[in-house]
């Protein structure tokens, strides 16, 4: 099965802040379901690279990579401004960072940390918070809050599919 490119991708807003705090559950179970696929899997899978694409090391690297950016457009969010900040779109942090040289406990430790930092936030918003709107940079739509946080689990799950074949 043939999964679509994540710059592909399209996400419609989501009208309903009361799905948010569904989404505030998925988001916390990232960590959890990254544990579970790598627990009895051996350092050589972690470590392979199939067809030029990351490793599983290198997915769940660029996972803790992007969380600064989550908190970071959380606050563009917050404050008013009028457009979220801007990722670099080469992912070239992920290209250097060598994540396949960290131990995967380490990794899942840290991103485990550093979700839970952004889980955090999210669960401290004031429900005027959640009316406040920002243009999403590379999609040039208006995002609020819940549709951030829906664009950040959906991010997990594509990274997800691809840990899944990895190990498979």
């Amino acid at each position: 099965m043939q999964q679509t490119e994540w710059f592909n991708r399209k996400f419609p807003a989501i009208e309903d802040n009361g799905l948010l705090l569904g989404i505030i559950e998925r988001l916390k179970g990232t960590p959890a379901r990254l544990d579970e696929l790598t627990s009895e899997t051996s350092n050589a899978v972690l470590e392979m690279k199939k067809n030029g694409k990351w490793s599983v090391k290198e997915e769940i690297g660029h996972l803790c990579d992007l969380e600064p950016l989550w908190d970071g457009r959380l606050d563009d969010l917050v404050n008013g401004l009028p457009e979220l900040r801007v990722t670099d779109l080469t992912n070239q942090k992920t290209h250097d960072a060598n994540h396949n040289n960290t131990d995967i406990n380490t990794l899942l430790q840290q991103f485990r940390h550093l979700r839970q930092v952004f889980v955090n936030n999210l669960q401290r918003l004031a429900d005027d918070d959640l009316l406040k709107i920002s243009s999403h940079p590379r999609l040039k739509t208006p995002m609020r809050i819940i549709d951030l946080a829906y664009f950040v689990a959906e991010h997990d799950d594509h990274h997800l599919a691809h840990v899944s074949g990895q190990i498979l």
